[in-house]
């Protein structure tokens, strides 16, 4: 598939009304915030960070899904096919579109509505079915389900609990596909229909095509707006060149990817931060939050050794939740020190230079890290830090890898 930034010039939405730089921070605030509600911090025994499970017995509990992501993708639902506009999320399990007739609300999208009377192959899911239970419906309509996921910053979707044919490309056609039918939905998801879940719980997209695909994706996000990127299902990858660490797991929040985050370097040097700051709260990674999140400890430090290599550079404001800016305006070269994440099992991210800086302007570029308000809040790496990287999840392996230059 086809990955384009929702906000960039290959965007299949309309751009007149584009979101600032701020505004895209602030959006990612409001995400991390609600996502720092939903995950607890407290260190019950049944809640520690243990080695994945295998795929068949991920715990069956509903993960809440959270906020928005900045990637998009095309699919087609229905029989014939409507083809859709999706953001696709590793933080979310439930799939959901907007579906007619709109009740009370629907948001204004680019695709036409979908409209499931339309499609011979749509099907409402039983108020008696486990599937039901899998989302956590407690709502019934003429013995029909009826889900509703609440995001951060009111954001929301509720309608029924549906299966449909789900069309990838011409030669991946997946029958039955489970997924929300919403007819109330508001909030912040620009102009797209709607999400594709790519968590780890069982309503996931990963979950439910377990069979099909081994629970085996890869995607590259664009290291530019106006790049293209591609997310890929099943399928082998290649090990040279890519460097793995342990996918972990968490009790309480089953739909998360975690894994263990140990150090960070800039330039030759490791930033003297105990590792223990990192494991209090643990590290997901995730395709829907922009800005990577770091303990407060470990961003201090951060920031202290990037400033110090960065001397020769004029200040500049800073950026809704970016603290440390420059104006490299007029300059022909500018050099900039190295930062890697150093994680479990030995792997280390190299980031591009993408990763180290959110260039809003030539005049305005900013350090792409933020600091969480305490050091016992979820520890987040987001997709600025993954642009450009070949990115793959191996839930049957229990393995994330990093592999460079992937698109």
């Amino acid at each position: 598939l086809r990955v384009v930034h929702r906000h960039g010039p290959c965007s299949p939405f309309d751009l007149r009304h584009r979101l600032s730089h701020k505004q895209i921070l602030d959006q990612d605030r409001s995400r991390v915030d609600s996502l720092h509600r939903r995950v607890s911090t407290a260190a019950k025994p049944d809640q520690q960070l243990l080695d994945a499970p295998a795929a068949s017995s991920i715990p069956a509990r509903n993960g809440i899904s959270l906020g928005t992501g900045n990637y998009v993708v095309t699919v087609g639902f229905g029989t014939p096919k409507r083809e859709q506009t999706v953001i696709f999320d590793t933080g979310s399990d439930v799939t959901w579109i907007q579906c007619q007739p709109c009740v009370v609300t629907c948001y204004q999208q680019q695709d036409p509505i979908f409209d499931p009377s339309k499609s011979s192959t749509y099907l409402n899911i039983s108020c008696s079915s486990a599937y039901c239970a899998d989302v956590g419906a407690s709502a019934c309509s003429s013995s029909t389900c009826v889900y509703g996921v609440q995001y951060g910053d009111n954001s929301y979707t509720v309608g029924f609990y549906a299966e449909d044919t789900l069309c990838l490309t011409p030669y991946d056609v997946i029958p039955n596909f489970r997924f929300g039918c919403g007819e109330r939905n508001e909030g912040l998801f620009g102009k797209a229909a709607g999400l594709i879940g790519l968590g780890r719980d069982k309503p996931s997209f990963v979950s439910q095509t377990y069979q099909r695909y081994g629970g085996v994706f890869t995607y590259c996000l664009p290291p530019t707006s106006s790049a293209t990127g591609y997310l890929r299902f099943g399928g082998g990858y290649p090990s040279s060149g890519f460097r793995f660490t342990p996918m972990l797991s968490r009790a309480s929040s089953p739909t998360f990817y975690y894994l263990t985050l140990t150090a960070i370097s800039v330039g030759d040097q490791q930033l003297l931060v105990p590792p223990t700051v990192f494991s209090i709260a643990g590290t997901i990674i995730d395709s829907g939050t922009v800005i990577t999140r770091l303990p407060p400890t470990a961003y201090s430090a951060l920031r202290s050794a990037f400033r110090q290599e960065m001397t020769a550079y004029k200040s500049a404001p800073t950026l809704s939740i970016l603290d440390t800016c420059y104006d490299l305006s007029g300059l022909d070269k500018v050099t900039v020190p190295s930062v890697a994440l150093h994680l479990g099992g030995g792997a280390t991210i190299d980031l591009e230079i993408t990763g180290i800086l959110y260039i809003a302007s030539l005049s305005q570029a900013c350090l792409a890290f933020a600091a969480n308000r305490a050091d016992t809040d979820l520890g987040i790496i987001g997709n600025v830090q993954q642009r450009g990287l070949a990115m793959v999840y191996d839930v049957s392996k229990h393995v994330i890898g990093f592999g460079p230059a992937g698109c």
